[in-house]
Order: C-alpha cells, then sequence, then structure tokens
C-alpha cells in the first residue's frame, strides 16, 4: 500500500522462493560436510582418515536433505505470507483500502520519531479532509451508494499522491493524508489537487448522478511534532473550511498557526 516499507530489490526475504531454495542447498551442503565428518574420524583411534564408502556421504545426505528442507523451508514461507497478510488486514481499514485510524496514526508517529532521532530537518504536513453533506448520500440514496461513494473518494485521493504518502480513513467519511518531507509552498498545491480531483470524479448509483466534494484542513511543519499535535491543528483548520462553505482548503504552519491559504 505504500513505498515507506517495501523495496523492489531483490532479496532473500523470508517470503521468497530464493531464502527457500539458498537454505535448501545450504542445509544439503551441511549434511554432506557432517556426513564426510562423521565418517572420517575414528573415535577409537582418534584420528582422521576417508571413510570406506565417500560416495555414500553424499548420495545419501542429496536423496534426504534436498526434500527435507525445501518443504520445512516452504511451510515457513507459507506462514510469513499468511502472517504478513493478516497484518495487512488487520491495519487496513475494509472498506477502503486506506489504513485504518489506528495503523495510520502508529506509521505517522514512527515516522516523525524517526527523523527526530536523526536531529534534521523534517518538512511535511498532515491533511484532515471531511466528505462535504455526506449525509445527504445516505439519506437520498441508501447506505450502499454512501459506500461506493467512499470507495470512490478513496481512489480519487490516492491518485493524486506520491508513492511515499499515506491515506488513511479517521472514521466515517473523514480521511487523512500524511505528506512527508515536501515543502510548506507545495502543499497547498496537494491539497488543492485533491480537492479538484474529489469535485471532478463522477459519481453515478444505479443511474442516478450525485456531485461529491471534500472540505481539507491541514497542518505543515518544519520542526519536531508528533501526530496527536498535527492533527488538532489540522482538525481545526478543517473546522474553519466548513464554516466558511465547505469545498475549500485551509492550512497553517505548526509553529506560528497563521493561515497559508484559503481557497474556493
Amino acid at each position: 500500500m505504500n513505498g515507506w516499507f517495501t523495496s523492489k530489490a531483490v532479496e532473500p526475504s523470508v517470503q521468497s522462493w530464493a531464502r527457500v531454495i539458498l537454505l535448501t542447498i545450504a542445509g544439503t551442503l551441511c549434511c554432506v560436510v557432517l556426513a564426510f565428518t562423521i565418517d572420517s574420524y575414528s573415535f577409537k583411534e582418534g584420528v582422521w582418515r576417508l571413510g570406506t564408502s565417500p560416495e555414500n556421504d553424499v548420495i545419501i545426505p542429496l536423496l534426504i536433505a534436498p526434500p527435507f528442507f525445501f518443504y520445512l523451508l516452504s511451510k515457513l514461507r507459507q506462514l510469513a505470507i499468511a502472517h504478513k497478510q493478516l497484518t495487512v488486514i488487520a491495519s487496513t481499514d475494509g472498506l477502503t483500502s486506506c489504513f485504518n485510524r489506528a495503523a495510520f496514526t502508529t506509521l505517522v508517529d514512527a515516522y516523525l520519531e524517526r527523523v527526530n532521532q536523526q536531529e534534521r530537518r523534517c518538512d511535511g504536513a498532515l491533511l484532515v479532509m471531511d466528505v462535504d453533506h455526506f449525509k445527504n448520500v445516505n439519506d437520498n440514496f441508501g447506505h450502499d451508494a454512501g459506500d461506493e461513494a467512499l470507495k470512490l473518494i478513496a481512489q480519487s485521493i490516492r491518485s493524486t499522491l506520491r508513492e511515499v504518502d499515506l491515506v488513511g480513513r479517521m472514521g466515517g467519511e473523514e480521511f487523512s493524508v500524511f505528506l512527508p518531507g515536501i515543502a510548506s509552498d507545495r502543499v497547498v498545491v496537494v491539497a488543492e489537487r485533491i480537492r479538484e480531483t474529489v469535485k471532478a470524479a463522477e459519481f453515478c448509483f444505479e443511474g442516478v448522478s450525485c456531485d461529491l466534494s471534500i472540505s481539507i484542513g491541514g497542518a505543515t511543519f518544519v520542526q519536531r511534532t508528533s501526530f496527536s499535535e498535527l492533527y488538532k491543528l489540522a482538525d481545526k483548520q478543517l473546522y474553519d473550511a466548513k464554516r466558511k462553505g465547505r469545498n475549500r482548503v485551509e492550512l497553517c504552519q505548526l509553529a506560528s498557526s497563521a493561515p497559508l491559504s484559503a481557497a474556493h
């Protein structure tokens, strides 16, 4: 779901067949060496000498070890894949495939803590957004339509973002986006792009069209902070955006709380 914790590089991870094959070969070689060692050492005389049937020290391990190690490591691989799938399920909102609130909060705090420890400038922003008049969608079209609208909005949000950005569904019709390493003057561009993309999305349920829009509040930062601090400020900006007419963006910077923009 996100570029922070995945890699395109080929590596013998616990979930890869490369690891299974490499460890099967390594385990088989160890068995061959062990067989030679046991067969070549005379415990009675305390000396090393070649066994009477050295070919058996190779043939027998080659017949037994590969199937054993391959089967065992394949099962471990299956367990690792199942564990990863369960982790994804536990951290994902089932309707929109965004991170759920708990996972989103944890990931943002973990990122902020990591950059804080590195004692370097840590630009970024947190956006909080709410679907405008979402209750009307549920009341007029039903909850199934509301679910489809949320899916479309989540897809629209993701389509505007970088791979490193995080999207979370915070509950109900509220979403949040974390933008790591982005300059303050770029945040308004991203926020407006999200707003415009959602507004332009064509939502039609059972042949009936419905306009969608979102209000966005955001907080930018250039110094040490935490998710709770950012969220509190971004949520306040969201309230201002809704109070000023909805379908607009309101941003401010964490240090000064001075507005960066007010749009549409």
